[in-house]
């Protein structure tokens, strides 16, 4: 019996999705009734193909544990934005910057960390909205695994809705109460918001950043020594997420959240491994596995809701056969013989 399913969130999921936001709250899953209900219909009508410019385009991916209830529970989420920077919505980001000065006269040399605004309108794609509920962060299924990964074979399944650049954005420390070092220092100066409202309005709307930041270099030693030291840095809730992409590929890109100090992880599409693991197949036979069988995520698309269905499965690779499959997830999946399917590999 297949127990963890992965799939696109639908119409009707938002409640679901809601509560589980709440493990996060962050700009792309933020925990807000309306937004979430957005989020929904977005990415519903991201996989039917309703929103026709694939840059427009969000997709949501949840885990469902189908143990609980009639119709399962959802317990986690990803998602991947087709692209960040738009005309009118631009990605925008600073830039890290080591600047060194010297004086003879006084023989003074100083290392200064300088950020400086940036935009792009042509931005990349971002991988975000990672959340697993706690109670399901540890045990054999590897389901933070599986709702991370999912979002890679997606993109190797449908590379030319995507851009070259893939983001990711990572939470850096923040205080108990969600407070931002970096934002009290510098962004509430200049637009008198709170962290809160201002990382809210910036999913819909970002004129006030580019009319309000200050351009040019900001030399962060003028900042508190709090503000300075969370620039770049990972907190502990995602540095797990950290060693996964720095894994698979990616790297620290000396860009910044302007709000919080994140640090931006970037790679090249062709770069990340996942990517290039993931292959499309055919559907060869059911089969009881063994325990020394290799496990990896099969997924099949179909053209009504949900759109996407993916699951952990024992597979053999058996040529031109086809992909041997796991009994349960045949079953599960209704498979046939000669299904279009994508398979990644689990190490």
């Amino acid at each position: 019996m297949v127990s963890f399913e992965i799939r696109a969130a639908v119409t009707g999921d938002e409640e679901q999705l809601l509560y589980v936001a709440r493990h996060l709250n962050s700009v792309n899953l933020p925990n807000n009734r309306d937004a979430i209900h957005e989020i929904v219909a977005e990415s519903h009508r991201s996989f039917n193909g309703a929103i026709q410019d694939p840059r427009l385009r969000q997709y949501v991916f949840v885990l469902v544990d189908l143990t609980k209830g009639d119709k399962g529970m959802i317990v986690g989420t990803s998602m991947i934005i087709a692209q960040l920077g738009r005309r009118g919505v631009p990605y925008i980001f600073f830039d890290v910057l080591d600047e060194e000065k010297y004086s003879a006269t006084i023989d003074k040399h100083f290392h200064h960390t300088v950020l400086r605004i940036g935009y792009s309108y042509n931005g990349p794609t971002e991988i975000g909205g990672l959340v697993l509920m706690p109670e399901y962060r540890q045990g054999p299924e590897r389901l933070g695994t599986m709702i991370s990964y999912v979002r890679f074979l997606y993109m190797a399944a449908r590379s030319a809705l995507f851009q070259d650049e893939i983001l990711a954005e990572l939470m850096p420390p923040l205080e108990p109460d969600g407070t931002s070092h970096l934002w009290e220092a510098l962004g509430r100066k200049f637009t008198d918001m709170s962290y809160a409202d201002a990382d809210l309005l910036s999913k819909k709307n970002k004129e006030f950043i580019k009319g309000l930041f200050p351009e040019g270099t900001i030399y962060a030693s003028l900042l508190p020594e709090d503000a300075q030291r969370v620039i770049g840095k990972v907190g502990a809730q995602t540095r797990g997420v950290e060693k996964l992409l720095r894994r698979v590929g990616f790297r620290y890109a000396h860009r910044v959240d302007p709000f919080d100090g994140g640090p931006h992880f970037t790679a090249r599409m062709d770069e990340i491994s996942l990517v290039s693991d993931t292959r499309r197949a055919k559907a060869g036979r059911p089969f009881t596995p063994s325990p020394s069988d290799p496990k990896g995520i099969l997924a099949i698309e179909r053209p009504d809701a949900p759109y996407f269905r993916a699951v952990a499965a024992s597979l053999r690779d058996e040529g031109e056969l086809g992909m041997a499959i796991a009994v349960d997830a045949w079953k599960h999946l209704e498979l046939q013989p000669r299904s279009p399917i994508w398979v990644l590999p689990m190490p």
